[in-house]
């Protein structure tokens, strides 16, 4: 059986490596892979082949219905009349909704992802015997593993 970990690079991993050794298995079962994480920035815009789930146009799309119905009330008074008046207010409001909604795409969530801090740097393999999985599985979430799967060998 095996069972794979991620962990941040801290010393923990090195106190896991220790504890294992200490329970009985050997260097040659535990196999440690670091990771290189991303360094560019997230794409704002999707593509044809990528999506994130979000919206750029949400906030766009309701305030550009509410401006639209208060440029044409007010439109019926003004020179334009209500016609124009509304589609320069649905404009507005698209174009408003739209640098907000891309204000804290760019600015706000890039500051939480950045504030949040928790990435997976290493990841450790160790082989092991079926009866000893939750042993290995408790040592490595007793050393702060972020994640563990268990494979069974077939």
């Amino acid at each position: 059986m095996q069972l794979f970990a991620t962990f941040e690079l801290t010393s923990f991993i090195e106190m896991a490596v220790v504890t294992l050794e200490k329970k009985g298995f050997p260097k040659e079962k535990v196999f440690i892979v670091t990771l290189d994480n991303r360094k560019e920035d997230r794409m704002v815009f999707d593509t044809i082949h990528r999506s994130d789930g979000t919206s750029l146009i949400d906030i766009g799309a309701a305030l550009a219905t509410a401006f639209a119905v208060i440029g044409a009330s007010i439109g019926f008074e003004l020179a334009w009349g209500p016609i124009y008046w509304g589609l320069i207010g649905a404009a507005s409001g698209f174009i408003l909704g739209f640098a907000i909604r891309l204000f804290t795409e760019k600015v706000i969530k890039k500051r939480r992802r950045l504030l949040k801090g928790y990435h997976s740097e290493i990841i450790m393999i160790v082989e092991c015997k079926e009866s000893e999985a939750e042993l290995v599985e408790n040592i490595l979430f007793n050393h702060y593993a972020l994640g563990v799967a268990k494979i069974k060998n077939v």
